[in-house]
This record gives C-alpha cells, structure tokens and sequence, in this order.
C-alpha cells in the first residue's frame, strides 16, 4: 500500500501540474518522505494525468523508463516504470524544440513499438507483442524534471511521468517480420560529432519484452494498450544534455535516422 494518503497524493501531483505549467522545479517528495516508493509515485502520477486529461490532453501511448539494469541501480530498484504520453508531445523527424518549453533536458535514442491490435495482460509474452505489432519506428526522447536539479528517486520520477518531457518519431513504420529488435544497432550523434552507441537489447533485454512487462503491469489495473499506441520502449544508452543550438541525431539499423534541433526560445 501507499504511504501517502489519498488527499497527500493529489497535493503532491497538483505541485507537478503547476510546475510542468510554470517550468518552476519543485523539491523531490522524497526530500521531506524518503519512505515514499514507487507505490506513491503512482499514486501522485495518477492524479497528475487526471488534471491533464481534464484539460484536454490525449493519451497516445506509453513510455518505459529504467529499462536499464544500470539505471535500475542507480535508484535501488528491479523493475522498470511507465507512464502514459500525451499527443501533445509528439513531434516529427526534423523538428525544433525550444529549451525554454523545458527545465533541464536531456535527450536519448529509443524503439518505439506501434500496435495494430490492442494488447493486454497479464500472461502477454514477446511472441503476443510481436504478433499486436504494427512495427517499429526510430524515436528520440526529451526527458525532463520537474524536480529540482534531478535530484530524484523512484516515487519522485514515476509521479513525475517517468521524467517524459517530449518524444519525437520518424515517419517510417518498419515491420519486423524479417529482423530480430534486439540486434538493432544505433549511432547517436550531437552537433555531427558521435556521443553514443546502443542496440536494441539494452531495452530490458528485448523491446518486445518490454511491451510485454508494460501489458502485464497494466493488467491489473484493468488496462489495455490499445491499437494504434506508441510505446517508447527505453533508452538504448545514456541521456545527453541538451542546449540552445544542439542538432541531435540517431541512426538505427533497418529503421533509419531520427533528426530533432533545439533552439533558444
């Protein structure tokens, strides 16, 4: 069970809408309640994703974060976390963001997987993920904290949706009859100079597992992924910073290149 009471969590995620609308960083929650855990930081997330909702934003998918055993480490834990994404925050290959919609991004190459059937657990294996498979598409990812200097936990970065700050897909959808995802290669590049390479595999092993793990979690909540989501899969190496000026680009085997620019605005 949560720690926070019901009336605490919906504090806590009402101090996370009003810092994603200011772009003012908040202390971590764990700051004053380090006993928080990532049971509370769903709790907090949810009531988060309501105001959203509320306002008018549209659930298109779902992102996976700490798919890394690293990752996982580094915040105590042994499983990945999740939140939903928002239309909203969806670009195209080629687009420019602006470092002012943020607070301290950082950006990362990713395989997003796109369902052409709805998806459900809680007994989802990679072969059912395969088969709800639409394809593949080469994505980068701008995370962010609403927690000031990131300096977080696991409750704080799961009620802050899993840090998602933007996503950005390419236009090609790549079926995956004839390829294994776990052996795409990827070449991360900022500025045309090389800063990161990453395959597949580092995605919990297998994005197609990761999807799956995502279906099974979500089973108990009574949730289905529905056709047509896009589900960010996990990092393939570590995040970058990012500033004014920066052109980022991922190369991925099969899939294609990826191209997003900031500008200062």
């Amino acid at each position: 069970m949560p720690s926070l009471t019901q009336a605490e969590a919906n504090e806590h995620g009402d101090a996370l809408y009003e810092a994603r609308r200011t772009c003012v960083p908040i202390p971590a929650f764990t700051e004053s309640r380090p006993e928080l855990d990532m049971l509370d930081g769903y709790a907090i997330q949810q009531r988060l994703v309501s105001r959203l909702v509320a306002d008018g934003e549209s659930i298109c998918g779902y992102k996976l974060g700490l798919t890394s055993a690293p990752m996982q480490e580094l915040l105590g834990v042994h499983q990945p976390d999740f939140a939903p994404t928002f239309a909203s925050t969806v670009y195209s290959d080629g687009a420019t963001l602006h470092v002012g919609d943020f607070i301290a991004p950082r950006v990362e190459a990713e395989i997003a997987v796109v369902l052409k059937h709805d998806l459900s657990g809680p007994d989802c294996q990679p072969h059912h993920v395969y088969q709800a498979t639409e394809g593949l598409v080469a994505a980068l990812e701008i995370v962010d904290s609403r927690i000031k200097d990131w300096k977080i936990k696991i409750c704080d970065t799961v009620a802050d949706l899993a840090s998602n700050g933007a996503l950005a897909l390419a236009g090609r959808v790549v079926p995956i009859d004839n390829f294994d995802p776990r052996l795409l290669g990827m070449v991360f590049s900022k500025n045309g100079s090389l800063v990161a390479t990453g395959a597949g595999a580092a995605a919990l092993g297998d994005p197609l597992a990761a999807v799956a793990w995502l279906a099974n979690t979500l089973a108990p909540l009574g949730v289905t992924i529905p056709a047509g989501s896009v589900i960010m899969t996990g990092a393939l190496h570590a995040m970058v910073p990012i500033a004014a000026g920066d052109v980022f680009r991922a190369e991925f085997d099969r899939l294609g290149s990826i191209t997003l620019r900031i500008d200062g605005k």
